[in-house]
């Protein structure tokens, strides 16, 4: 379908709630979404003129067609979206590690049911619980619930192989009591599972407080021995709770979300609290659009982490607003069976939580993200920002440095991607400007030097730059702009802008277009890192040039004095000022008698001496 042939189809759609998959040539789905009112919602993607970002603008560029599904509410629009997604894996949706990666706990159905691990749910009247952590993980937390309660892990089989055999080796390790000797009977393994179901559940306090009642009545009746058992048993839940990663998810009544926007990368955590204390976090690393925010970022992955889950915790704590807050809490507390709120805290220890969340994020992503990702990162950034069709390799940075009218030099900086080349950096004196200082014609003549050595074939002038960065603003811009022009060598040119600080705040083309660096940190550090670099380069080869000239006006005029008794001179007495005021025979003592009364001489002549006749 043409632009126009979708933009029709939109407009035809009802304002009423639904999902919507935008689906390329081959008919595979590349992105899943949601809306309150369709119509107004898929529209927007093929209006003329739309501020899409980066994503979106490639995600429509490759819409064939797309489909449509009416649902009656908002809450069942999220609900499809999720279920949407992790059929399709859309490549413009933000997802979760696929399911293999999140496994399930299985309770089986028979007279002595047991606890197995899986990789998704089936329909065979099986119980599931999850999914969970990682598969390592999940077997840890099932053998810590079974070691808990005392029950097998073995792979004996009961009712049939009680009465068999001996018990095994974690009998007599105190891990499991033996139900292989049909002692505990059926019931009390019954009564066992449940509670391990109830702490699968999320029903983690209840059960504790439960078996703390059953305490107090076994040794109320005098029956000390099953009110030890009960007590050792809760101690062992409790430290569950505090130890093991997965249980401490299940048990959490707070969930604590950071995300985390890296140089390449971007990274969520959640830190699972209980009761005030943390006791376990997850985290992942994803890939996200730059332009994309966090607002979004979490919108995406609340609803993929907690639908399928069965265990919801009370409390959702977000570092920032998000659009459909309300629609994913009334689903969770549906399906939890008790009120689960998400609130965005601004003070107190849960924005203090909400700062640990994010600074795990922040680690995990840094910890995966390579110099050189960071650095294709930051130059795709840039790209962007200056609106260029390559990220740029070679940049060049230009600036004038004088005092007065004399020493007019300039420098030229060459940077490869984020990195300084100093071996292409190049120095200037200008021919042409002396009467008085002038930028704009100092930089005139400074890249009309260096475009004409490129023309000219000369190599270390080549290549030419993919960008060009003027110290100044859209005046300097202007300049650099004509005399490509002139040579009929189009180049992208900035000038780049400082603050009161001295900092360059932001780039100029010669029509006045500012961009704003403060958007982004590392292409704000990398532009103020090449403006110094120029500046110091420019400066350094001033004062350099600077010194010569003085040394030269104070003794390479001298009769008499060549290099070597200007070095000698220099050597002994350290500074023209001090030659200057030494006397003739301090300057004998140095060099030969006539050379130094040629040398106090020309610092002793009187006024009217360098008048011209």
């Amino acid at each position: 379908m043409t632009k126009d042939e979708l933009r029709e189809k939109a407009n035809d759609l009802p304002l009423k709630p639904g999902v919507y998959l935008m689906m390329d040539r081959t008919g595979k789905v590349i992105y899943v979404g949601k809306a309150k009112k369709l119509k107004n919602r898929v529209s927007q993607y093929f209006q003329e003129n739309s501020s899409h970002n980066e994503k979106t603008r490639r995600m429509v560029a490759q819409v064939d067609h797309f489909d449509t599904i009416f649902v009656s509410t908002e809450f069942e629009a999220l609900i499809l979206e999720n279920s949407l997604i992790k059929q399709h894996m859309p490549r413009y949706n933000i997802l979760l590690k696929d399911d293999k990666g999140y496994p399930f706990v299985r309770l089986s159905r028979e007279a002595y049911p047991r606890f197995s691990m899986v990789n998704r749910p089936a329909d065979d009247g099986a119980r599931y619980f999850g999914p969970f952590g990682g598969r390592s993980e999940t077997r840890a937390a099932i053998d810590a619930i079974c070691a808990a309660f005392h029950l097998p892990t073995c792979t004996r089989r009961f009712p049939a192989d009680i009465g068999k055999d001996r018990p095994c080796l974690n009998h007599h390790m105190g891990r499991c009591d033996g139900f292989c000797r049909g002692i505990p009977d059926e019931r009390e393994y019954r009564a066992r599972m449940e509670q391990a179901v109830q702490l699968l559940s999320g029903h983690y306090r209840a059960l504790t407080r439960a078996m703390r009642e059953e305490m107090q009545r076994e040794a109320e009746q005098l029956r000390f021995e099953q009110a030890a058992a009960l007590r050792d048993r809760i101690s062992a839940l409790e430290a569950l709770g505090k130890r093991q990663k997965v249980i401490a998810g299940i048990c959490a009544d707070t969930d604590v979300w950071g995300v985390y926007r890296g140089a390449a990368k971007c990274g969520w955590a959640v830190i699972h609290v209980e009761e005030g204390a943390v006791t376990g976090r997850e985290t992942d690393v994803f890939t996200a659009p730059t332009d994309e925010d966090a607002a979004e970022m979490l919108s995406a992955l609340l609803a993929q982490y907690y639908l399928p889950r069965a265990v919801q915790p009370r409390e959702i704590l977000l570092p920032c607003e998000i659009p459909d807050a309300e629609e994913l809490a009334a689903v969770l507390t549906e399906r939890a069976g008790h009120k689960t709120t998400v609130r965005v805290p601004q003070r107190g220890e849960r924005a203090e939580l909400l700062r640990m969340a994010e600074r795990n994020a922040r680690e995990d992503v840094e910890r995966v993200t390579t110099a050189q990702e960071r650095e294709n990162h930051t130059l795709e950034t840039l790209r962007q920002m200056l609106d260029l069709s390559a990220p740029p390799g070679r940049m060049e940075s230009y600036d004038i440095s004088n005092t007065g009218a004399s020493d007019i030099v300039a420098s030229m900086v060459v940077y490869d991607g984020t990195r300084p080349k100093k071996s292409a950096y190049r120095r200037f004196k200008m021919k042409t400007v002396s009467a008085h200082p002038d930028d704009y014609a100092s930089m005139e003549e400074v890249l009309t030097r260096r475009l004409q050595r490129y023309l000219d074939g000369d190599e270390k002038f080549a290549p030419l730059p993919d960008v060009m960065l003027i110290d100044g603003g859209a005046t300097h811009a202007a300049v650099a702009e004509r005399v490509c022009a002139a040579l009929k060598l189009p180049l992208p040119i900035f000038g780049m802008v400082k603050d009161d600080h001295h900092h360059t705040r932001a780039l100029i083309t010669a029509e006045g277009r500012e961009i704003d660096l403060h958007a982004n940190p590392a292409v704000f550090a990398l532009i103020g890192q090449i403006q110094d670099e120029t500046h110091r380069f420019a400066i350094t080869f001033h004062h350099e040039s600077h010194s010569r000239s003085s040394l030269h006006s104070a003794l390479d005029d001298i009769p008499g004095i060549g290099k070597t008794r200007k070095a000698a001179l220099l050597k002994a007495f350290k500074s023209v000022k001090a030659i200057r005021a030494a006397d003739e025979a301090a300057l004998a003592a140095v060099v030969p008698k006539p050379a130094a009364r040629a040398v106090w001489a020309h610092f002793h002549k009187p006024p009217e001496a360098d008048a011209q006749p």
